[in-house]
């Protein structure tokens, strides 16, 4: 039986919901990373949580990653959560995001991403979280 959002946020109250990315393909793309479990971190602007955002991601918790429809893609806890400047990423972290070749890869990508999504700058503070997938809700 295919549980409905509804259900998984009446079991799993304290949960948020996000999707991956910020447009369907995207989304299904990594959406695929992490269900094949080479996707297990992910950054995004520090800016876009707290007053008027996202909940910061919090040790423990459990949250639904969403389909671009909002459907439920798959339930992941948070491992690890810590900020860093866009300017000192480095590979390693990079590596576990799964989406990218190499750091330059990255940077050109999230550059992109940020410029599209609120602005960007070198020095701009991320939001670092390292995951894994509790439920597969395909």
């Amino acid at each position: 039986m295919t549980k409905t959002l509804q259900e998984i946020i009446d079991a799993n109250p304290e949960a948020e919901t996000f999707r991956f990315g910020d447009s369907a393909e995207l989304c299904a793309e990594i959406l695929n990373l992490v269900r094949s479990g080479v996707k297990t971190a992910t950054c995004d602007a520090a800016s876009a949580y707290g007053q008027g955002g996202d909940a910061w991601p919090e040790v423990g918790r459990r949250d639904v990653a969403l389909n671009w429809d909002g459907t439920p893609a798959v339930m992941v806890e948070t491992v690890a959560v810590f900020t860093r400047r866009f300017n000192e990423m480095d590979a390693a972290f990079v590596k576990e995001q799964g989406e990218f070749r190499d750091l330059e890869h990255w940077r050109n990508g999230y550059k992109a991403y940020f410029q599209r999504n609120g602005g960007f700058s070198e020095d701009m503070k991320l939001m670092c979280e390292r995951f894994k997938v509790i439920e597969d809700f395909a």
